[in-house]
């Protein structure tokens, strides 16, 4: 029998912090996919997808971004591990802050590199890979965290298994539908973000987007710290 996946303490503030985070990685992966050699910052499938296309050497696609997207994202993730086994048993509030720091002044550095250079000039072509690296340490920190936070149906960026839980626990199936709310509100939130971020970039570049998402992450967290929750530790 399928089981409900646990929810969050009653009041926790971290849904709606996930879900302004799952929008900003809408944007990011609009800036990165539309603007950085056709990589991923948060979704590594889809850049070991474009790996392969890149090692067969399909047009149009490259080694050297996915494969710099791919290390970054684990040196993020390896980051934010040892974060958490730091800063897990101490006030939520801690943890977040230290979060939102870290990842909001790696978004603000990727905007100020792309308002100041062009990462499409083969001169300064070292600000693409620039981008790209900072962009990804910044979502791989993110979903470790995230993972380590353990709200169900809110990973905040992929969306595979939130969307196959949606149907296979439907009441077409046989299923009771369990956070069904939650689900359907982290795809509009990530589809959001894209749109958005789409948006953006084809009408005012890289860096407003970046520098937005960075705001987004800093200011949502902020109004998180103000639940009185956030000032125990996190119970998963």
């Amino acid at each position: 029998m399928p089981t409900t996946p646990p929810s969050p303490p009653a009041g926790s503030p971290l849904p709606g912090l996930l879900l302004v985070l799952s929008v900003t990685t809408g944007l990011i992966d609009a800036v990165s996919v539309l603007g950085l050699a056709k990589t991923f910052s948060a979704n590594m499938t889809g850049n070991i997808v474009f790996l392969g296309f890149g090692l067969a050497q399909t047009p149009g696609f490259s080694v050297l971004p996915n494969l710099v997207a791919l290390l970054t994202f684990i040196l993020g993730a390896l980051v934010a591990g040892r974060a958490g086994r730091t800063l897990g048993t101490r006030p939520l509030r801690h943890w977040l802050t230290a979060a939102a720091l870290f990842e909001t002044v790696l978004l603000w550095l990727a905007a100020a590199l792309a308002f100041a250079f062009d990462p499409q000039s083969a001169s300064t072509g070292w600000a693409l890979y620039a981008i790209i690296g900072l962009t990804a340490i910044a979502m791989g920190f993110r979903n470790a965290t995230v993972r380590q936070l353990k709200v169900p149906d809110l990973t905040t960026t992929v969306l595979t298994l939130t969307i196959t839980g949606i149907a296979a626990d439907s009441r077409a199936a046989g299923g009771t539908s369990p956070n069904l709310r939650r689900r359907l509100a982290a795809v509009g939130a990530i589809l959001a973000g894209a749109a958005l971020g789409a948006w953006l970039v084809v009408r005012h570049g890289l860096a407003l987007p970046l520098a937005l998402s960075g705001a987004a992450v800093l200011g949502g967290t902020l109004l998180c710290m103000r639940h009185p929750a956030a000032a125990r530790p996190h119970q998963a």
